[in-house]
């Protein structure tokens, strides 16, 4: 039976209940859409702020893939990009017939052509989604481009609850490879700045980069802008490696040597692994404190290294 007729009678079920899967069910209970969730870290340690969050906002927490997958008209698929595949292939499984299963995952156009084929052939209805820009600042209606043969016909059914898709093509792999193309761009900054930053507060340098900086592009408020984006790396430097691994696959695919992705891609990896070491304090249930002043986690940074010679 092919899912259709009315979105808000829907029951939509999240694989990855992290920062994104939590937004979404936020915003898809305050319109009394149904919500199931399942996430590995449910059998873990890391398990319960999990099920106070879905307590608080009522949704049902699944205790596996298959679970989840038979019970939902729609799927979305947001975990780390290197689970983009195993995950399609686990809710494949037990995926009725015409079930939509929308893949939020940054991974390769290859990866999810493959993950297509994986949702398709069980008889599911895949779709791929590129999400555009960081999701906390739109969450639901963050910018998202969708892709394959059933794009335009879920892009409307999306919008109807509030998201804000658009059909980049029916041709699979088109979107992932906008997105991926972008996150060389964006992913690289984080590192380059990261990379630069740190570099000039050793060398006492930093306020004669920052004012050179604003000279060259007086658009940018590069102290609110470094703070952002060391941030965004301490908290999520492990999802944006894999991220960054699949835009290297994606650079790969084409032909070319990802040089500049596989730095970034390490780069991104070495902030996420002093994090877990606890350079950066102690992560809480909304994640690390944060600072409004880059410097300070430089400082750390920088305090480990000393500490490491």
């Amino acid at each position: 039976m092919v899912v259709s007729g009315d979105p808000k009678r829907w029951q939509v079920g999240l694989v990855g209940y992290g920062e994104v899967g939590r937004i979404l069910a936020e915003d898809l209970r305050q319109q009394d859409i149904k919500v199931a969730a399942y996430d590995i870290k449910l059998g873990g340690e890391q398990a319960a702020p999990l099920r106070e969050h879905a307590g608080k906002f009522g949704v049902a927490l699944a205790a596996s893939h298959a679970e989840l997958t038979a019970k939902a008209d729609v799927i979305v698929s947001a975990v780390t990009a290197s689970q983009a595949v195993p995950v399609a292939k686990a809710c494949a499984e037990a995926i009725n017939q015409g079930t939509w299963f929308l893949d939020f995952n940054s991974a390769s156009p290859g990866a999810k052509q493959r993950a297509a084929a994986l949702i398709d052939g069980a008889g599911g209805r895949y779709v791929e989604g590129a999400v555009m820009t960081s999701v906390p600042p739109y969450r639901i209606k963050v910018p998202l481009l969708l892709g394959g043969g059933g794009a335009a016909e879920l892009a409307l059914l999306l919008n109807a609850i509030g998201f804000a898709a658009k059909v980049a093509s029916d041709e699979l792999g088109v979107a992932s490879a906008v997105k991926m193309c972008r996150s060389i761009m964006i992913k690289g900054l984080e590192a380059m700045v990261i990379e630069s930053f740190t570099t000039a507060r050793a060398y006492g340098v930093e306020d004669a980069v920052l004012g050179s900086l604003a000279e060259t592009f007086p658009g940018v408020n590069w102290e609110k802008q470094g703070a952002y984006f060391f941030q965004r790396v301490i908290e999520h430097g492990r999802r944006r490696a894999e991220e960054v691994r699949e835009v290297a696959e994606t650079v790969r695919e084409a032909g070319l040597t990802p040089w500049s992705a596989q730095g970034t891609a390490e780069r991104q990896a070495w902030v996420a692994e002093l994090a877990d070491e606890g350079v950066f304090g102690t992560r809480g249930t909304d994640g690390f404190a944060r600072s409004a002043d880059w410097r300070i986690e430089a400082d750390r940074i920088l305090a480990t290294l000393k500490r490491e010679m």
